[in-house]
This record gives C-alpha cells, structure tokens and sequence, in this order.
C-alpha cells in the first residue's frame, strides 16, 4: 500500500514538473530584444578569447586554420 502511494507521488511529480518547463517559454518581448543584440551574447562575442582558444587548439592539435570561408564550390578546398 505504501509503495503504491509513493509511486504515484513520484509519477505526479514527474509530471507537474515535465509540464512546468513548457508554460515557461515565451518569446522575447519588443524591450527585451535591445539586450539580445548586445556583442556579448553572441557565440563569439570577446574577439580576444576566441584568438585565446585558436591558440590553444593550434598548440594542442598542432594545426592552424579552418576558421573561414573555404573553397569557391567546385570542391576543392
């Protein structure tokens, strides 16, 4: 009788809280978007660490390059 209960005290958990992360999402508000387009929430915002992280692989795997535009479609890169 007890395990019954506890599993469908943990089966009601799951789904409440399975549930909760969908109302949560909402798309940016008109006010918001000045604060998505800011250089710092990009992928690549601080130019600096990313020569930092070139460096890094180019020690590690020692190869350099393949950050850019490659090739002009005839495949041959």
């Amino acid at each position: 009788m007890m395990r019954h209960r506890l599993a469908l005290l943990v089966a009601g958990l799951v789904a409440v809280l399975s549930s909760g992360c969908s109302s949560l999402y909402a798309p940016p508000q008109a006010w918001e978007k000045g604060n998505l387009s800011k250089p710092e929430m990009t992928m690549g915002g601080d130019p600096l660490d990313a020569r930092f992280t070139q460096h890094i692989n180019g020690s590690k795997e020692g190869s350099s390059g393949g950050y850019g535009v490659g090739g002009g479609g005839c495949g041959c890169n």
